[in-house]
């Protein structure tokens, strides 16, 4: 019977680079034995950021390693740092901007991986996080 469960090590984690981001994926559907769990390391260079998205019927929850975030849920806006948290619920519009001079490295943990719709859908060219995103 085949392993279900699985070691990684930084190198075997599934790599996406997108412009001044880069995930490390360590758990999603075909990468491991899942529906529930995306479990990802993200690095976000200076001046970069995840724009305002929601994951519809997804929780989450983001765990500062290195750097500092201006992490937005909705309409509010807090600065965190290594070990700080936050739990974000399903369907919760948010951002995360590295305004730092150091790359932003944190881990988020989203499930369910198999709920209905896309993993994340972006609002940011919409009023009001349009506006907050260039205020921040």
């Amino acid at each position: 019977m085949p392993s279900r469960h699985r070691f990684t090590t930084p190198e075997q984690a599934e790599l996406e680079e997108l412009p001044g981001k880069t995930h490390f994926w360590h758990s999603r559907p075909g990468f491991t034995d899942t529906e529930n769990l995306l479990v990802v390391r993200a690095i976000i260079q200076p001046g970069d950021g995840h724009p305002f998205h929601y994951h519809p019927n997804k929780e989450e929850v983001l765990y500062i390693l290195a750097g500092t975030a201006d992490q937005w849920i909705e309409e509010e806006c807090r600065k965190m740092g290594p070990g700080d948290s936050v739990y974000i619920p399903a369907d919760m519009i948010h951002a995360t901007f590295n305004r730092g001079n150091e790359p932003l490295e944190f881990l988020a943990i989203i499930t369910p991986a198999s709920a209905e719709g896309p993993v994340t859908t972006e609002v940011a060219d919409q009023e009001p996080w349009k506006s907050l995103a260039s205020a921040s």
